[in-house]
């Protein structure tokens, strides 16, 4: 029996029993005195599990309260989701900013890292041979962080100066926070703008400035901020709601038909290999660029200002590649694949 196998057993027969002498414990477990100890101590002190010793009973016990609920200990195998979603939630938790959680993250980190140890697998181990890597995350002040944090959950409104990076000024917003979201290695603010009257994204490392203001912010109901995140397409929020339709070749559907670009996706596969991808979306701009990405094997069908858009984009940078006078042509790059 492996060290896992007996952390389940010791809980299966202190949820089947009041009291469990010692004697019983050495006799189904098959170990010595001092490895049971060593599986308590790490039990109670790495899983938190509220085990007690009683001399009058004779035995050990769950603490009151604690016994009718099963306890939630490692598995010593994960599969891919479990997996990520462990991994991610320590990375998460490892660059947390301080002014959400404060000194609650390192015992959840703790926590965390004895879930991941399990059986024969340190948490060192893990950490060391599997990683998570944020692409293009961007760091936010940790002072703005906390403004924002507190004003959120203390329901006030807050003053922002919010760096814009398309028309590449900074510009004042009275705003009152509804929801901190990280997405794409990014963390943004879901508030309601009082200058524009809508709930907008604002992207947490383009605030310049943030004071919180002696007003009450304005409270929206959950269905409509359940609606704002996850209506459109990523991180941008709107009224109106389209749909794009694009063709993907048959070479990039081999991908793209196991991608999930939104929960609403529709996709069809076409008989020469090809694949229809639609989603909905509500600004352009991201959605824009993921499909720059694909190069020359997506074609957008609908709508035309989305397909003008990208169209648009294309000439811009074929024209920032065409030759200069006297300049030589550029060697052909090998493949690679993706």
């Amino acid at each position: 029996m492996d060290r896992t196998e007996r952390f389940y057993k010791i809980d299966n027969l202190l949820q089947a029993h009041t009291v469990v002498p010692i004697e019983h414990f050495l006799r189904e477990l098959e170990v010595s005195p001092a490895t049971f100890k060593r599986d308590l101590e790490y039990m109670r002190d790495r899983l938190n599990a509220p085990i007690r010793w009683s001399k009058a009973d004779g035995g050990y016990s769950y603490l009151a309260g604690n016994k009718t609920q099963q306890q939630s200990l490692p598995g010593l195998w994960f599969n891919s989701s479990e997996a990520y979603a462990l991994l991610m939630m320590q990375s998460l938790l490892a660059e947390m900013q301080p002014g959400l959680l404060g000194s609650h993250i390192e015992p959840l980190k703790a926590r965390l890292r004895a879930v991941i140890e399990s059986g024969h697998h340190p948490a060192g181990d893990v950490e060391s041979r599997v990683k998570l890597i944020n692409v293009a995350a961007r760091p936010v002040k940790d002072k703005h962080f906390e403004v924002v944090a507190a004003a959120l959950l203390g329901r006030q409104r807050l003053q922002l100066g919010y760096y814009s990076r398309v028309r590449n000024d900074v510009s004042e917003r009275e705003v009152s926070p509804q929801l901190l979201i990280h997405y794409r290695g990014n963390w943004y603010l879901g508030a309601w703008c009082h200058k524009q009257e809508a709930m907008r994204s604002f992207s947490m490392d383009a605030i310049e400035s943030a004071s919180v203001l002696a007003k009450t912010s304005k409270s929206l109901p959950k269905k409509a901020l359940d609606g704002f995140i996850g209506q459109g397409y990523g991180i941008f929020a709107g009224d109106k709601v389209q749909w794009a339709k694009l063709k993907f070749s048959a070479e990039r559907a081999r991908w793209v038909s196991r991608e999930l670009w939104h929960p609403q996706q529709k996709v069809t596969q076409q008989e020469d290999g090809s694949l229809i991808l639609e989603v909905p979306f509500t600004d352009i701009r991201e959605l824009s660029m993921d499909i720059l990405r694909q190069g020359r094997h997506v074609e957008v069908l609908e709508p035309r200002e989305l397909r003008n858009e990208i169209e648009s984009e294309l000439r811009l940078a074929l024209t920032a590649y065409d030759k200069k006078q006297g300049e030589p042509a550029c060697p052909k790059t090998a493949r690679v694949n993706i």
